[in-house]
């Protein structure tokens, strides 16, 4: 589903733990590393998105995290030329994102990696928050830096303990 301007639906999920580290995720076979994100199908409400998102590549359940907020609009970014293939006959450029700030009510060992037939990710690791801004594709930079920024004055939530 692509709308009229050529974006994707998408959400983004920033995944904190206790010490409000980051969840950071390599791509199978590849060298990037990300934060988890996945399409919204159609009529999917956004939250609902999300957590199926989450379930998908990273294996958690809703009642191991807690949404402690979103962003309030879409981001976008687009995807360079070399990035994906040209179809003349479409409109896609980019991806437009709802980014969502959850802390791991969980421990580390319910993450799982392979609970679908082909898995988005092969690694993980906890990473200081504003690090994912730095070692993101460039392309996507600027989404994250503004997800990241809207989303932090949640980040002491993250600490509270459950």
């Amino acid at each position: 589903m692509i709308d009229e301007q050529g974006y994707r639906p998408n959400v983004g999920i920033i995944l904190c733990n206790a010490q409000a580290q980051v969840f950071w995720a390599r791509r199978c076979g590849q060298d990037g590393w990300q934060f988890p994100q996945g399409g919204i199908r159609p009529n999917e409400p956004i939250e609902q998105a999300m957590f199926r998102e989450l379930r998908e590549e990273i294996g958690l359940q809703p009642n191991h995290v807690e949404i402690l907020g979103r962003t309030r609009d879409w981001l976008r970014y687009d995807i360079p030329d070399d990035y994906h293939r040209r179809n003349p006959h479409s409109i896609f450029r980019g991806q437009k994102q709802i980014w969502f700030l959850l802390r791991l009510l969980g421990c580390d060992q319910d993450v799982r990696l392979d609970l679908c037939d082909r898995p988005e990710f092969d690694s993980w690791r906890w990473i200081e928050y504003w690090s994912a801004a730095e070692s993101i594709i460039p392309f996507k930079r600027e989404v994250y830096q503004r997800a990241l920024q809207e989303l932090e004055p949640l980040l002491p939530l993250a600490r509270k303990q459950g």
